[in-house]
């Protein structure tokens, strides 16, 4: 099915709405505008597949209660920006969601597995990666094109139930809820213009001062993208974001000096930067923002975080996930030097395979114990006991 109309779409999300789990994925323009345009969105449930095209339907209206159907599971690949995109048009979240992606690496596959490679491995099913790069805002698309826009959905369904099979099998279904609650939560897609400029990068080599010039000048950037629908770089650079903050200009005249600022800034805009570079600078004292300490791994923490990484070895090996998945050595050498706050080895399934485990054997409630040539976990009594 390629459908062309509001009657088609109605017709198509009642069928769909039938089904219990429906494949979904989009096809979006982003290189020359701040919003994600959608040229095409996939579904496939069942026996239909078929293509909704958004450039010849002004109002998609009727996929919205697809999307928010609880009786009716949404099945992605790496589905974050899809996601994103359908918060964006509609002003709600797709709830309740399955990402294949995430759900694969609990199976044993390698982190951040493609869907070309898991619909080979696990439905033995070569699929033409031919129309990768295609425009998808041009029209009319190609046979070629569609057949590959379809095969992205075709078989989300099939490799959905297989997953779900076997990690319910395993009883690592919930190890996710966290995970795809996350990617229901309409305040992942929101984007707060106010804290953008904790992405910026070079932060450490401005002072508080001039951290609160980079937070209102990033607000600005971002709030103007967002107005222009351009992206933000195309505004401002990060670079010369922070070379603003460093020398926070007091004029026009002085922020024209700056490198790097008049490349792609339209003059129109070079009073509005000045008037945000002024807001930082009277931000008061007590209100000027910092950025987190980072625990610097102290020599007594090293034999700690060489048992961490024993411990984090068996655990993958046990459990069939890549290593690097599960822990990296710096989240480990954080936790071991007392920051649990935020810790990604504390959250979802990672705090059920591992993180947990890793407070108690540094806290001493569990020990590692080598025997046989087999690393194995013991478990040590209270003294009070």
């Amino acid at each position: 099915m390629y459908v062309t109309d509001s009657a088609a779409l109605e017709t198509l999300v009642e069928q769909a709405r039938k089904a219990s789990v429906v494949g979904l994925d989009t096809e979006f323009m982003r290189e020359r505008t701040y919003w994600a345009r959608l040229c095409l969105v996939q579904l496939s449930a069942d026996d239909i597949t078929a293509i909704i095209d958004p450039l010849a339907i002004p109002d998609l209206a009727p996929l919205a209660a697809l999307l928010s159907d609880q009786k009716v599971v949404k099945v992605f690949h790496a589905g974050s920006q899809d996601l994103e995109i359908f918060f964006r048009e509609f002003g709600l979240a797709t709830a309740p969601v399955f990402d294949t992606q995430l759900a694969a690496t609990l199976a044993g596959f390698p982190q951040q597995v493609g869907y070309g490679a898991l619909v080979k491995e696990v439905l033995g099913v070569s699929l033409d990666k031919g129309d990768t790069y295609t425009d998808w805002s041009k029209r009319p698309l190609s046979g070629t094109q569609i057949e590959y826009a379809l095969n992205d959905v075709r078989y989300l369904p099939e490799i959905y139930r297989r997953l779900h099979e076997e990690l319910d099998k395993g009883n690592r279904l919930a190890w996710l809820a966290d995970d795809f609650a996350e990617l229901s939560d309409p305040s992942t897609y929101m984007v707060d213009p106010a804290e953008q400029w904790r992405r910026l990068k070079r932060l450490s080599s401005l002072n508080r001062r001039q951290l609160a010039v980079a937070r209102e000048v990033a607000a600005w950037r971002e709030r103007e993208a967002q107005r222009r629908n351009v992206p933000k770089r195309w505004l401002l650079g990060d670079e010369a974001v922070i070379e603003i903050a460093r020398r926070s200009p007091k004029s026009t005249n002085d922020l024209e000096a700056i490198r790097g600022v008049t490349d792609k800034l339209p003059k129109a805009a070079y009073r509005s930067v000045v008037e945000a570079v002024h807001a930082g600078m009277r931000v008061p004292d007590g209100e000027l923002p910092s950025l987190p300490k980072r625990r610097r791994p102290a020599q007594d923490i090293d034999a700690a975080v060489d048992l961490m990484v024993a411990l984090a070895r068996l655990r993958a090996r046990e459990h069939g996930v890549a290593m690097p998945l599960l822990a990296s050595r710096t989240d480990l050498e954080r936790l071991a030097a007392g920051d649990r706050d935020e810790s990604p080895l504390l959250e979802g399934w990672r705090a059920t395979m591992l993180g947990n485990e890793l407070l108690d054997l540094l806290d001493g409630r569990i020990g590692l114990k080598l025997e046989g040539g087999s690393l194995s976990v013991e478990h040590r009594r209270n003294e009070e006991d």
